[in-house]
């Protein structure tokens, strides 16, 4: 008989044609990534809770998966809890001042939540959010 082994969510990955300009967007949203990281092929930072979030650079994943290519449209999207409504309105309007596409307006969503969708420079939906 087999041991059943249970897998652990440890670290969501995202790849990204741009190191310095997608570091730059996620630290908007208050991650803490050292300047020095812009120049990097892979950065990651371990979040509250011990999750893990990393980038690679296209050249890096090519490098083990030489046919590699991007996915039309986003299939994941990162959720930052803004901590109340007028908190998200507030983050969505520093993001896409700063330049990034808003994809979404703030909005309050019919399951109880103020929701907006930001994209982050490689098109990722990253999502904001707070309870209503």
């Amino acid at each position: 008989m087999r041991t059943r082994i249970t897998p652990r969510i440890d670290l969501i990955g995202l790849v990204v044609a741009d190191m310095a300009a997608s570091l730059a967007f996620y630290r908007l949203l208050g991650l803490g990534l050292p300047p020095e990281a812009d120049g990097e092929p892979h950065v990651e930072v371990t979040l509250p809770g011990g999750l893990r979030l990393a980038w690679d650079t296209v050249a890096t994943v090519r490098s083990f998966d030489p046919d590699w290519t991007p996915a039309t449209g986003s299939r994941i999207s990162p959720a930052f809890d803004c901590g109340s409504p007028a908190g998200v309105d507030a983050v969505y309007a520093e993001l896409t001042e700063a330049g990034h596409h808003g994809h979404l307006k703030p909005w309050d969503a019919f399951w109880g939540q103020r929701y907006a969708v930001v994209l982050d420079p490689d098109g990722n939906a990253v999502d904001l959010f707070a309870a209503s």
